[in-house]
C-alpha cells in the first residue's frame, strides 16, 4: 500500500534540524533518463547498491534443533522527503533507488504535474543516526502548479494507516521504541501450528483472494483472534484493537501476518506489547533494526517447511 504524509513544515526539520543544510549529495541524482527504445529490465549495478543490504538469519524447520545460519538480502526502507518549489510537500517510505524516476512518477500520479513539467530532480542524502539515511528530493514545477501544491500541503492528508500519517509520524519513527518486557516462550512448532490455523480462518481471503490477515496466537499456536483487511496495516490495527477490547494480553503469544515485515508492522507489534512477529515474507532493513532495538523476535519467510529467525529468542533454538 502506498504511504503518504503531507507536511507543511520545512523538510530539513525532519532530518537535520531547522536551518542545517543537507550533509551530502546522493549519487542517484546522476541517474540518466530512460531512453526510448531501451528495455526497462536491468540488473542491480553500483548506482543501486542502496536498494538492499545483507543480514543473517537462522533457518528453523520448526523443531527445537538449531538451524544453520543463512545469508539474506533485505530491501532498504528509507524516508524520502519531496520538496517542490521550496515547499515541503510529502514524505514517503521507499527503497532509495531510481529516486528521480520515483519523484517524477509520484508528482504525475498525484495530478501535480504533466509530462514534461517536472524539472531536474536534485537529490540529497542526510544521515539519521542509527536509523540510516534519509533522502531529500528537490524539484521545480511551473508556477501555475503552486496553487494545488500549497492547498494539499495545508490539508496534510494521510491516506493509509501505515504508521507515518501526520507530520509527527516521521519524527516518531526515528525515536527509540519502548523495550519489550518479556521474550516469547512459543516453541517453533507453535508457529507452524499457527500458520496452518490462520489459513483456515481467512474467510474473506478465501472469498476474494485480495486481503491480508493478522492473527494472534497463544504460545501453543492456537489462533485466538484473526482480522482481515485490504491493507496489512489496517489488519494489524484491527487485531490490536480486538485484543484490547477482549482484554487479551498480547505479551503471552505472537502475531502472524500475511505480508512482508515492514518497519511500521514492527512498531505496531512492539507498542501492543507482543514479543514475536511472524510474517510469510521477508523483512526490510529498517524493520530488522527497529525490532532488534526493541527486543522483538522476528520469524520471517515462514512457509510450510521452514522459517527464518532473524532475532531468535532462547526458546526457539538450542545453541
Amino acid at each position: 500500500m502506498k504511504m503518504r504524509l503531507y507536511c507543511p513544515r520545512p523538510v530539513l526539520d525532519l532530518f537535520n534540524g531547522a536551518g542545517r543544510p543537507p550533509e551530502r549529495a546522493c549519487h542517484s541524482a546522476q541517474l540518466t533518463r530512460h531512453e526510448p527504445g531501451r528495455t526497462g529490465a536491468r540488473t542491480l549495478d553500483d548506482t543501486q547498491t542502496t536498494g538492499a543490504v545483507p543480514i543473517t538469519a537462522r533457518r528453523s524447520d520448526y523443531t527445537e534443533a538449531a538451524g544453520k545460519q543463512d545469508a539474506l538480502s533485505v530491501p532498504v526502507e528509507a524516508p524520502i522527503a519531496i520538496e517542490t518549489n521550496g515547499i515541503a510537500y510529502a514524505v514517503m517510505m521507499a527503497t532509495p533507488i531510481d529516486l528521480a524516476d520515483f519523484v517524477t512518477g509520484f508528482l504525475m500520479a498525484e495530478g501535480l504535474a504533466l509530462v514534461g513539467e517536472v524539472g531536474e530532480v536534485a537529490l540529497h542524502a542526510t544521515e539519521n543516526g542509527e536509523w540510516g539515511t534519509g533522502y531529500v528530493a528537490r524539484v521545480n514545477l511551473p508556477p501555475e502548479r503552486l496553487g494545488p501544491i500549497l492547498e494539499r500541503a495545508r490539508r496534510r492528508v494521510g491516506d493509509s494507516s501505515c504508521g507515518i500519517c501526520g507530520i509527527e509520524g516521521v519524527e516518531a519513527a526515528l525515536r527509540p521504541l519502548p523495550m519489550l518486557v518479556r521474550r516469547s516462550e512459543a516453541p517453533p512448532k507453535a508457529v507452524k501450528r499457527g500458520l496452518e490455523a490462520m489459513r483456515e480462518g481467512q474467510a474473506l481471503g478465501r472469498r476474494t483472494r485480495a486481503t491480508h490477515a493478522a492473527a494472534f496466537c497463544d504460545e501453543e499456536g492456537h489462533v485466538l483472534l484473526l482480522r482481515e483487511d485490504v491493507g496489512r496495516h489496517n489488519a494489524l490495527d484491527k487485531l490490536v484493537g480486538a485484543l484490547a477490547r477482549a482484554d487479551i494480553d498480547a505479551g503471552h503469544g505472537f502475531i502472524i501476518m500475511t505480508s512482508r515485515c515492514s518497519y511500521e508492522l514492527v512498531e505496531k507489534t512492539v507498542r501492543a506489547g507482543c514479543p514475536l512477529l511472524v510474517t510469510i515474507s521477508a523483512p526490510t532493513d529498517l524493520a530488522v533494526r527497529r525490532a532488534r532495538a526493541a527486543g522483538l523476535a522476528l520469524a520471517v519467510v515462514a512457509r510450510d517447511d521452514s522459517m527464518l529467525i532473524v532475532d531468535p529468542g532462547p526458546s526457539f533454538v538450542e545453541e
